[in-house]
């Protein structure tokens, strides 16, 4: 069989995408990690630092969810290429006036801002690269880009490591700024909604974002993704909080710190590999695997432990692998479910409107916690929303994708 060829050009937008994702993971985190110096410098001491990091979490969850989805809108009117480097542009700037805000009002705006880039950047890139990539290495292609927020997470910890002032550390908006510029000169692959536009050609099955002909897959890939992502976030969120009550009168530091760090490596190395699992077990199989261990392993996890042990590690270790494999998968799937002429604001509606939940429920965490009887109990009610993605992935059909199809 020929080897597949992948001209340069299609790897510099490859790199694009990765980096703008990467800077993208950075921005979203950069926050949490000064979020004791911003409080009291801003306020003067740290007393307010939950609530603070309760709101300024959801607001920036917000904008994400509310520029996936109008970015997509725009990509899918302007173009690909125009609307990907407007939105780098736009979380550059908005992290860059972060750091000079001098108040509170400002700085809530600015990370709205922020969160309202990255999202765009997300739906964007993953939209372009399942139009254009070579059908037999997509899903890997995809599946390593979807690593890029995760690294950029990690890459929040050494700023902090090495930056001392908040202000500094937010400098970092500078590179996604000089990232979109080289993107300017750089880039030169077809972009697929202008080339039709120009030619007046448009798909078979086009309508609108909520026309008969897309509304059960919007439906589908809405319910499909936020049932992943509603998990994966109180998973996320609670999980250290959760392993300091199965050793309580101690302090956890390491165990909390190991718990992360292999919910980090795990999700990494399952969202790396995750499109040769594609290639090799099919993009439904896969993902009805990674749906059924999440629920596995979740009722291992938190309703069968009521002390730490070593075997605790391993369970979060495999529950974050087979996260990291579903966050490629999807990335894979549910673009492909859509025409081109609304697939940028489809995904875009598929991916973030379980955020939108998210970041509701960030405001209120205490509330749900103690509602819903502690940590672990909390965790696993959210976590019942895996079996859930099992059950649509089972009852939806096998729809044919307008692009080249991923096996099914």
């Amino acid at each position: 069989m020929q080897q597949e060829k992948i001209s340069t050009a299609f790897w510099i937008l490859f790199l694009l995408c990765f980096l703008s994702s990467l800077l993208g993971g950075t921005v979203s985190t950069l926050m949490a990690v000064y979020l004791p110096v911003v409080v009291k410098e801003l306020n003067g001491s740290e007393t307010d630092l939950s609530s603070l990091a309760a709101y300024i979490n959801a607001i920036f969850i917000f904008g994400w969810a509310i520029g996936g989805f109008s970015w997509g809108l725009i990509s899918d009117r302007i173009g690909r290429k125009t609307a990907l480097l407007a939105a780098i542009t736009c979380y550059g700037l908005a992290t860059i006036a972060t750091g000079l805000q001098q108040n509170w009002e400002g700085l809530m705006l600015f990370r709205f801002l922020s969160g309202f880039g990255v999202g765009g950047v997300l739906v964007v890139s993953f939209s372009w690269l399942s139009e254009i990539w070579p059908a037999r290495s997509r899903s890997i292609a995809i599946g390593i880009l979807s690593i890029g927020i995760p690294v950029g997470i990690f890459s929040a910890g050494l700023i902090n490591f090495f930056v001392s002032s908040w202000r500094n550390g937010f400098l970092i908006g500078i590179l996604p700024i000089l990232l979109a510029l080289a993107g300017i000169v750089l880039v030169k692959v077809p972009d697929s909604r202008v080339k039709e536009y120009e030619t007046g050609h448009q798909p078979a099955r086009t309508g609108n974002l909520f026309s008969v002909d897309n509304r059960s897959n919007l439906i589908m890939g809405s319910l499909l993704f936020s049932s992943m992502l509603i998990g994966l976030w109180a998973i996320f969120s609670w999980l250290p909080t959760w392993i300091q009550g199965l050793l309580p009168g101690i302090d956890a530091q390491k165990e909390r710190g190991m718990g992360m760090m292999l919910m980090g490596a795990g999700g990494l190395t399952g969202g790396f590999i995750s499109g040769w699992i594609v290639n090799a077990l099919g993009i439904r199989k896969t993902m009805a695997i990674c749906f059924g261990m999440c629920t596995l392993l979740s009722f291992l996890l938190f309703r069968l432990n009521t002390s730490f042990h070593p075997l605790v590690l391993v369970e979060i270790g495999v529950l974050s692998f087979f996260f990291g494999i579903s966050q490629g998968a999807l990335s894979v799937y549910i673009p492909q479910l859509f025409p081109s002429a609304v697939r940028a604001s489809s995904a875009g509606f598929c991916f973030n409107i379980g955020r939108l939940f998210t970041a509701t429920a960030v405001l209120f965490v205490g509330v749900l916690v103690t509602g819903l009887g502690g940590y672990g109990n909390a965790i696993f009610i959210f976590s019942l929303t895996f079996p859930l993605g099992w059950l649509v992935l089972a009852a939806g059909k096998k729809n044919n994708p307008t692009i080249q199809p991923i096996n099914s």
